[in-house]
């Protein structure tokens, strides 16, 4: 994404786009482990910096992406490939950290809710079976390309927060927990903040792209960090949902909660962009309809076959009309819990939720329309609860929901969820992630006032990307 900021411009253009699929690889005993094609990243990525550099004059280039994940270095190369957090091998590490560090404990200190993949949980696993010990060097994925990008070895601050080994209260590494999990310290790289200049493009790539001396600059590089810059948040009564794969339901406080209320809610305190806390609680999204629609093309596939005796070869591949058909659904569809750890793994989501629902006595959507709309509505039904926890939890009164992210371009996940939570949605920008990564870029660069407050950069938001309006009556679009 090429962004184009200054005095009363934002505007994003997109570059190129590539895929990013996980692979399977046979490990000890035959076992599959889930991993990224982080080489395979790597090589679209310079491609895709290459074409910025031929539209554009670069003056800072940012990395974001998912958290909690890291590859391992020796000397400054990659050993093996990066996990993939939906990989199965977290169990024991989970077993191992709560028998040193008991799970009330370690919330007091992180005030990072359980999830079985946070980064604390994979080392341990690692540790157990000696993948630490070729190791000198641990970097979370945007720090990893960070340093393939200029040589320099960083953790940034708001995406160390999702690993389970930071202090809540300081941001500082917890020196405690490394010592109580036996993880070595030395592994991580020193922290740094949003808009610190990283280093300069290694003279190597920079040719090969057709680049200069192009700065990097540290963002919010837990996407979740830059997607919350990107929100146009108005006032303290206002909640945001960062919706894509993930939804990530929250508020933006100035301090943690680690009560054991927020614990007992399964609510997350991570770092923000400027210190603020991204007070929120994730939640399984659009994943289960794209592992859905994966599952329905599959089987399609096959009854295209020839020989195939199947007649169900009806493809998921037009979302269009896929969520037209949910929105004329009028019977009442299953609502089920989307938090399901058995919806965490990819397959096929369409069996997960029929056995849900036969094992809580509830009738299961019997059309591919109708599991759309089983999503969806389970999906907004999540939504109302947690908010009404963060409203609960937090002090914080919400009136107001952000929806930002590919989720708010689903027009009936909208409206779903001004009817359930009964609060006015406000929809848009799609690309909020990118939208805060170059925003944060930006004001390092002098391209905005470097004294831009958050709310200075979300009113530019505002005017540049004016969201739509849902009211929670009949979530009427306006």
């Amino acid at each position: 994404m090429l962004g184009h900021v200054g005095p009363g411009e934002l505007r994003l253009q997109h570059v190129a786009r590539f895929p990013n699929r996980p692979v399977t690889v046979p490990e000890s005993g035959g076992a599959p482990g889930l991993h990224w094609d982080l080489l395979g990243l790597w090589s679209a990525i310079g491609d895709g910096l290459a074409q910025a550099g031929r539209s554009a004059d670069l003056v800072s280039i940012g990395v974001d992406s998912w958290a909690v994940d890291y590859g391992l270095l020796r000397q400054g190369s990659l050993v093996g490939l990066p996990y993939h957090y939906r990989d199965e091998r977290t169990a024991l590490g989970v077993a191992t950290v709560h028998a040193a560090i008991p799970a009330d404990e370690l919330y007091r200190r992180t005030g990072l809710a359980h999830l079985p993949f946070n980064t604390i949980f994979q080392l341990a696993a690692d540790q157990a079976v000696g993948t630490l010990d070729t190791a000198d060097r641990a970097l979370l994925v945007p720090d990893l390309i960070g340093r393939w990008l200029t040589g320099v070895d960083v953790t940034e601050r708001t995406n160390a927060s999702t690993t389970g080994l930071l202090s809540a209260v300081s941001g500082e590494w917890e020196p405690s927990l490394f010592a109580g999990t036996r993880i070595p310290r030395s592994l991580f790289a020193p922290l740094v903040d949003p808009g610190t200049s990283v280093g300069a493009l290694l003279p190597a790539f920079a040719t090969s792209a057709g680049l200069g001396s192009v700065p990097v600059t540290a963002v919010g590089s837990h996407d979740t960090a830059s997607a919350v810059v990107g929100v146009p948040l108005e006032d303290e009564h206002a909640a945001y949902i960062s919706s894509g794969t993930w939804s990530l339901v929250g508020v933006e406080l100035s301090a943690p909660v680690v009560t054991d209320a927020a614990r007992s809610a399964n609510f997350t305190n991570e770092g923000g962009v400027d210190h603020r806390i991204r007070f929120l609680k994730n939640i399984s999204g659009l994943w289960l309809l794209s592992e859905s629609m994966r599952t329905w093309d599959a089987r399609a596939s096959a009854s295209a076959a020839p020989g195939s005796s199947s007649t169900d070869a009806t493809r998921a591949s037009d979302l269009a009309t896929l969520l037209a058909a949910a929105a004329e659904v009028t019977r009442p569809v299953a609502v089920f819990d989307a938090s399901d750890e058995r919806f965490t793994p990819p397959g096929d989501m369409p069996s997960r939720i029929r056995s849900w629902c036969v094992e809580h006595d509830v009738e299961p959507p019997a059309s591919q329309a109708e599991v759309v709309r089983s999503i969806l509505e389970s999906l907004a039904a999540a939504y109302a609860v947690t908010l009404d926890e963060a409203e609960r939890v937090s002090g914080r009164t919400i009136t107001t929901v952000h929806v930002v992210g590919g989720g708010s371009q689903n027009e009936l996940l909208c409206r779903l969820t001004a009817e359930r939570t009964g609060r006015v949605v406000l929809a848009g920008p799609v690309e909020a992630t990118a939208i805060g990564n170059v925003l944060v870029q930006a004001r390092a660069a002098g391209l905005l006032p470097q004294s831009s407050s958050l709310e200075a950069l979300r009113a530019l938001v505002r005017e540049a990307f004016p969201p739509v309006r849902y009211e929670p009556a009949a979530a009427a679009r306006r």
